[in-house]
């Protein structure tokens, strides 16, 4: 059977400023659903990286009063160095001031220019320094002082200047048909409603190049102008699928991506302008645009102006690594926006980690540990009960992935929880602790079962708790080459006579420290 490819990408993020909780919650997503197609035996690209160029990094680092490279390479790094915080398995990560990128975007503009699609004009308008953004007068608002504002809040300035455009006004049609033919291409629907009538609205022409700054790269054929930040930027998903070698084994794998995951306010650059950028240029457009939502803290916007910023870092020192990635994509329906609050995360770590599988496992384990001879036990005939948890067990990693696909992350967790659920509902209607002295061959078969479903959630834990779905692999002498979905359900059972370690707890209960008295 060949194997699957599947490329997946979060956005590049901006490095005029260090990471913060969006940045970590978009990778994580892209990084559980990474995994989990890797277990599911996919061939996986993952992408992550920085975007480097542009007015608002030029003056970031005139500020941090170091030159732009200097700057880039600062922030860049603390990227990095999220990502392994959060134990994420990119595959790749791109900076745009990377030569292989440099080529593939001045390889794309040429090929714009040669379908006819860049032509040298003027740009007179409004232009946000903070978005990176264009605006036209009826989207602006009146602000403090006189002064005019984007819709994002951003002060805008007015520009004049030489400006290469792309025609963008020749692709509405196109791309109002292909939206229509790919109902899949923008999720939530929500979000795929708000871009069509975007579109409908009519489009205009979009400016591509700045003459005003330098930190960017050059046009080819007149250094005067840099190219406008976005091109340059959404150029990065081609440029690690190794174009412009349109030829090459890792292109015809990887291209067009499976999946381009971003934050909401960055829609309209992916699914109106590189679509558009990408039919021009004649190459394929991606499968999927997905746009999640905000967090707020205790229900306020967060600002570093209020002070109430949310250091991905914090948290995991906090509430522990496997936690923080567990509530973030347990807690909100992914798409919507959501809230932070301390209490919600303690919630979960406690109810559902700790009290929930935790405890299943913790029970079963040290129970076998004193009656089975720590090893797994030998099953006898199973009754509907079993058989009942069973086919649960074995139905979660089909349920897990039709959500996945549609990424309805915080569904397939759902799934998950309910298997947890029901195994300690199993577990205290059949009561193996009363079997010891009434029925030990039942009681055999009832831990059985409970051992078989715990491995099932374990494995199919992994995307989202890596670490800790290790740990509890171990304690059921599950060996590492029996990990993979492709040993659920019946192919992988649980073997009577297996050792089984001595069992330790995974997901303690996070207590609060005590105030400190004043």
């Amino acid at each position: 059977m060949t194997q699957k490819n599947y490329y997946i990408t979060t956005p590049i993020y901006y490095v005029n400023d260090k990471p913060h909780i969006g940045h970590a919650y978009t990778t994580l997503a892209c990084d559980v659903l990474a995994r989990f197609k890797r277990l599911d035996g996919c061939n996986v690209m993952f992408l992550t990286g920085t975007d480097e160029h542009g007015q608002k990094v030029e003056k970031s680092a005139e500020v941090a009063g170091i030159d732009p490279q200097a700057f880039c390479d600062r922030v860049s790094q603390s990227f990095r160095d999220l990502a392994a915080t959060m134990n994420i398995s990119n595959d790749d990560f791109i900076r745009t001031t990377e030569p292989r990128h440099v080529t593939a975007v001045q390889a794309l503009w040429q090929k714009l220019a040669a379908t006819g699609n860049i032509y040298l004009g003027k740009y007179a308008g409004w232009y946000a320094v903070r978005d990176e953004a264009f605006y036209q007068e009826d989207e602006l608002q009146d602000g403090p002082n006189g002064q005019k504002l984007a819709p994002s809040g951003a002060p805008v300035e007015w520009v004049e200047e030489p400006s290469y455009f792309f025609r963008l006004s020749a692709w509405e049609q196109p791309l109002l048909k292909f939206y229509e033919e790919n109902p899949g291409f923008i999720l939530p629907a929500s979000r795929r409603n708000e871009v069509i009538s975007f579109v409908k609205g009519g489009l205009k022409d979009l400016s591509v190049s700045r003459t005003t700054f330098k930190w960017g790269i050059p046009v080819p054929g007149d250094e005067a102008h840099v190219m406008y930040v976005w091109l340059d930027a959404l150029a990065n998903y081609i440029t690690a699928a190794g174009y412009p070698d349109t030829a090459s084994e890792k292109y015809r794998h990887f291209w067009p991506a499976d999946l381009h995951m971003v934050g909401k306010d960055i829609l309209r650059f992916h699914a109106v302008y590189w679509p558009a950028f990408l039919m021009a240029a004649e190459l394929a457009a991606p499968k999927r645009i997905f746009a999640h939502g905000w967090w707020t803290n205790e229900g306020q916007k967060i600002s570093k102006s209020l002070g109430n910023v949310i250091d991905p870092v914090g948290l995991v020192d906090e509430y522990g690594l496997d936690q923080t990635r567990y509530f973030l994509m347990r807690e909100v329906p992914f798409g919507n926006d959501g809230d932070f609050r301390r209490s919600a995360i303690i919630g979960r770590i406690n109810s559902e980690l700790a009290n929930g599988f935790g405890n299943l496992a913790q029970r079963t384990l040290s129970f076998c540990a004193k009656n089975t001879g720590a090893a797994v036990p030998q099953p006898g005939e199973l009754s509907e009960a079993d058989e009942a948890l069973l086919a649960h067990a074995d139905s979660l990693h089909p349920r897990m992935g039709e959500s996945l696909d549609v990424q309805a992350i915080h569904t397939a967790l759902q799934h998950w929880f309910d298997l947890v659920d029901a195994a300690n509902k199993y577990i205290d209607v059949e009561a193996p602790w009363t079997l010891r002295k009434t029925d030990p061959a039942r009681m055999l078969t009832v831990l059985w079962c409970l051992l078989e479903a715990i491995r099932q959630l374990a494995i199919l834990a992994q995307p989202f708790m890596p670490a800790s779905a290790a740990k509890m692999l171990d304690q059921l002498g599950v060996s590492e080459a029996a990990r993979s979905f492709a040993h659920l359900g019946e192919a992988g059972r649980l073997r009577a006579g297996t050792p089984l370690p001595a069992p330790q707890g995974v997901f303690p209960r996070h207590v609060e420290a005590a105030a400190q008295e004043g």
